[in-house]
């Protein structure tokens, strides 16, 4: 019978009849081992056991820490190391881990999931996860083995001892001894326990703007993608500038009838084609300028429209007044509907395709400004590479903000990819454009093995059919989960998606992981 028993780290718990588990009777860790287990953090060896003293391997312990930040398993496509295969159990919390940057593996390419966890990898682990910094290798933590510690430790080790998370064990901190299944129960207890952290953790995340574009779907197709992402604002493709410079529309009203019965904003998507003739008639000709921005705002009004998100690309640099003075127009009317005006550019990288647009007169008009975080190489380019490398989009993001507020700004990401075929030089010779379920299966199929590049943060994967050697630069959860935290980071308004239902089934798995792993402050 445990009767006011106090470990030497643990808690006072009641009674051994309120026990989960037989084998706790003594453990110092009873209290927190149970309170985890009620909380669905940590279970047992066995329906019985829960096995306190065993050393807890790499893999259980990231599986207790994704399921302490609430993030949820990820069934990704790539595997993240060679020794994770997708069938074990463990396969999703490795794979949600990688994503959002909480743990790395032993090696490049291997985790050693089922290698016990040491004390100075459980701090690291631990103080990584919970954003914590501040203190150099050159500060000493107060244990009398500090020796045995690995620099790279040292830090994560001083501020686990600074928070009160790691105590050690008569002055010693036995960096290189296994730290046990109990021992990871009374340290994750402590998390909870910490300030107001718990509630931290609790807080459901701000979801911001996520605009999903429809592209190549029936209404009733598209309401299904949308159901199971994470999108909140529809943009269907229902308007268009035509060669004579009027706007033709093909709404249906049943999408906006369904998106308010589901809690969805919709803003229609006003395109030119990439018709630059067309779109230089319109802009200089005052009279189809005044109509097009009068028929745009009948059909707000007439539709009870959210707002209107304008895609005009491809158009003359010699447009760029006229460009302006239309979004200051229809931003006019269309705030006159109470409605929002959002406007689709591309980054900044000081070419003729974008000299049209002056970002910050145009960000001042609109209410919003999306960012196209893509095609950074595009089909027909000479040069393979990313559709969106993440040095590549978080500069064309920081150029935006630069010229207009970050809070106006919202980020594009790409849902495809590109397979290029290469000429013998490396150059490209022609590309075919993905959805990431066709990059997958690609993947699958061709029996790719995908490398990590840590400088473009994506996985490139190489093969050859016939005498034609192929490139892809693929986009999975954790290359996409890599560019919402990075845009997080910046105080965006939140994030487009290009496009709907082009998605592989881990994407929004992850990005709900980067969504709430990103608004964590502890």
């Amino acid at each position: 019978m445990l009767s006011g028993f106090i470990g030497a780290q643990g808690k006072v718990h009641s009674g051994e009849e309120n026990l989960p588990f037989t084998d706790l009777v003594g453990a110092y860790g009873t209290y927190e081992i149970a309170s985890l287990y009620n909380k669905s953090i940590m279970k047992g060896t066995s329906p019985t056991l829960f096995s306190p003293d065993r050393p807890i391997t790499r893999a259980e312990s990231l599986t207790v820490l994704i399921r302490l930040l609430k993030l949820e398993p990820v069934q990704g496509a790539i595997a993240a190391f060679k020794d994770v295969p997708a069938s074990k159990w463990y396969f999703g919390t490795v794979q949600a881990g990688v994503d959002v940057g909480i743990t790395e593996g032993t090696s490049l390419s291997e985790f050693a999931p089922e290698q016990p966890l040491t004390r100075q990898e459980a701090a690291v682990w631990l103080v990584r996860a919970l954003k914590q910094s501040g203190t150099s290798a050159d500060t000493a933590p107060a244990f009398r083995d500090r020796g045995e510690m690995a620099v790279w430790a040292v830090p994560s080790i001083t501020i686990a001892q600074e928070l009160g998370l790691m105590k050690g064990d008569g002055g010693m901190f036995r960096p290189n001894a296994p730290i046990t299944r109990q021992e990871t129960a009374v340290l994750m207890n402590r998390v909870l326990e910490t300030g107001d952290w718990a509630s931290r953790i609790n807080q459901l995340p701000a979801s911001g703007i996520q605009l999903g574009w429809q592209y190549n779907q029936t209404t009733a197709q598209y309401e299904q993608s949308v159901q199971k992402s994470a999108v909140n604002t529809l943009s269907p493709r229902w308007l268009f500038l035509e060669s004579n410079g009027t706007i033709s529309q093909s709404i249906d009203r049943s999408l906006i009838t369904w998106a308010g019965q589901h809690n969805k904003k919709v803003w229609v998507m006003v395109g030119n084609r990439f018709d630059a003739d067309a779109t230089h008639l319109m802009l200089t000709d005052k009279s189809k300028s005044a109509a097009a921005i009068k028929q745009i705002g009948d059909l707000v009004r007439n539709y009870s429209l959210d707002g209107i998100n304008l895609d005009f690309e491809n158009v003359y640099p010699y447009d760029k007044a006229g460009l302006t003075s239309f979004v200051q127009g229809l931003a006019t009317r269309l705030h006159n509907e109470q409605a929002v005006l959002s406007f689709s550019v591309s980054p900044d990288l000081g070419t003729d395709w974008t000299e049209a647009f002056d970002y910050a007169a145009l960000g001042k008009a609109a209410d919003y400004m999306v960012l196209m975080g893509y095609d950074e190489h595009w089909a027909g380019g000479s040069a393979a590479g990313s559709v969106s490398s993440l040095p590549w989009q978080q500069n064309g993001l920081d150029r935006l903000i630069a010229a207009v507020p970050a809070g106006k700004v919202i980020l594009g990401l790409p849902l495809y990819t590109r397979d290029w075929s290469l000429n013998k030089d490396g150059s490209a010779a022609s590309s075919a454009e993905l959805t990431l379920a066709e990059q997958n299966k690609r993947v699958t199929g061709y029996g790719l093995h995908p490398k990590w590049n840590g400088t473009l943060q994506q996985y490139t994967a190489e093969y050859t059919l016939g005498t034609v050697r192929h490139r892809i630069w693929l986009e999975d959860g954790r290359s996409l989960s890599r560019k919402y935290v990075m845009g997080t980071s910046r105080g965006i308004a939140g994030f487009a998606y290009w496009y709907v239902s082009s998605e592989s089934a881990d994407i929004w798995p992850a990005l709900r992981n980067a969504s709430r792993y990103a608004g964590y402050t502890f």
